[in-house]
């Protein structure tokens, strides 16, 4: 059997099992056991097996997912999601759309320590969904919003999947975190407009509640203290280079652990809860990771990255239509994989590409998980949507599916914005260098 021949029967193999409903990380581990069997030797390929597993779960590099997971199970235990969202509120809650604009709102905030995307949706469609339903507020735009603004969290730092990225591909989490920033508020801000824009087209009559003054304001201002010192502090001492991402993840998880039980906020009992469902999770990214390694060692003896590197470049589109094919691709891929996959299945053989077109890895990076993030929301898988669906069974796919799609679209344009503007990505970790 050829090279070539083992290579494709290798991505035929792993699709086919994934349609099987087989868990990602083990159809990679297969896949990559597998094929590294058939084309060295089944000793080596076992080896392999018995060594990676081990590398990955004591990878110092690796050690901010479980804290940070911590840290948003945590922050969502102790109600600072609702006391967001109460904030968010206080301030937007009398404009006509304006708790769809508070949701998005306390979501960019909840995303600044949490960094997943799928618990930020979770979290927020708990805490936000039942109050537009009150409301009146039309399924679409409820769980649009919901849904997109839960997509703020692969971007806004902490990210878990910048974190992964910036693994894979060998560069500075710190640089990409900051790095993510000013897209995730200029995402947020985009959201905000959406929604102003879809009401005012659709001339949907929504109920608003009676203006707020300013001492309810800033009294619902002192509750998302911790957050905002959590944030800072993680986010300020990552980018005045005082501690690193590994570091940070750590402070981050135990001050807010910390600042929770000062406040009596959680029990011994749910913080028992947290540290189990962090386990949970991180058990689950580190399976998909362990398989991502295994397939990686399958794809260096095919040689699958330079191949489509060279292949890529033959056909001498330029950078940019390059680019834009690869992005198209990543869009399509996430219509059936979830965000994690796509990062974890695709940044080995893609990267590769973007370097031998002299693209910046920090604002690659940006531009490949905004990608993603279209993926979160694009029919017919977009895990938020499926979250979503899952707390709002009541909500029929086709309404979620309905009302996130003016916000594909702001996805859409913004990532035009980052693509043609490069400064809005690179300006923050410049500074760093």
């Amino acid at each position: 059997m050829t090279t070539d021949f083992v290579a494709v029967g290798g991505f035929v193999a792993l699709f086919l099992l994934l349609i099987l409903r087989v868990p990602i990380g083990v159809a990679m581990g297969v896949v990559g056991v597998g094929g590294f069997g058939l084309l060295a030797a089944w000793d080596p390929a076992l080896n392999l097996l018995a060594i990676s597993p081990i590398r990955t779960v004591t990878d110092y590099s690796l050690g901010l997912i479980p804290m940070f997971i911590l840290m948003g199970a945590v922050a969502s235990a102790s109600g600072m999601s609702g006391e967001l969202y109460r904030a968010a509120n206080a301030f937007l809650g009398h404009r006509k759309g304006g708790l769809a604009m508070a949701t998005i709102t306390a979501c960019g905030g909840f995303s600044a320590i949490c960094g997943s995307s799928v618990a930020t949706a979770a979290t927020m469609a708990k805490v936000a969904l039942p109050e537009m339903k009150r409301y009146g507020y039309p399924d679409t735009l409820a769980t649009g919003s919901i849904a997109a603004g839960g997509t703020l969290g692969i971007l806004i730092p902490p990210s878990i999947v910048l974190a992964i990225y910036g693994v894979m591909t060998e560069q500075d989490i710190g640089q990409l975190f900051i790095a993510g920033l000013i897209p995730g508020i200029l995402a947020m801000v985009m959201y905000l407009v959406t929604v102003q824009l879809y009401i005012r087209f659709r001339g949907i009559e929504i109920p608003v509640q009676e203006r707020i003054g300013w001492g309810e304001r800033l009294a619902a201002l002192r509750g998302v203290w911790a957050i905002v010192l959590l944030f800072i502090f993680i986010i300020g001492g990552i980018y005045g280079g005082i501690f690193t991402p590994s570091e940070a993840a750590g402070m981050g998880a135990a001050g807010a652990i910390v600042i929770s039980m000062a406040r009596r906020r959680l029990p011994l009992k749910r913080l028992f809860d947290c540290l189990l469902e962090s386990i949970q999770v991180t058990a689950g990214i580190f399976m998909i990771l362990i398989g991502a390694i295994l397939f990686g060692y399958f794809l260096t003896i095919t040689q699958t990255p330079q191949k489509v590197t060279n292949f890529l470049l033959g056909l001498e589109l330029g950078a940019y239509p390059t680019l834009l094919l690869i992005l198209l691709f990543m869009i399509a891929l996430g219509c059936i994989l979830d965000a994690m996959a796509m990062i974890i299945l695709m940044i080995p053989i893609l990267f590769p590409v973007a370097m031998a077109l002299g693209f910046d890895p920090i604002w690659f990076g940006v531009v490949i998980v905004m990608t993603v993030e279209l993926g979160m929301i694009t029919p017919p898988i977009g895990m938020n949507v499926f979250v979503i669906n899952s707390l709002a069974r009541d909500v029929p796919l086709q309404k979620i599916y309905a009302g996130v799609m003016p916000f594909v679209m702001t996805d859409i344009v913004r990532l035009g914005l980052i693509i043609l503007f490069p400064a809005i990505v690179l300006f923050l970790p410049q500074t760093m260098r």
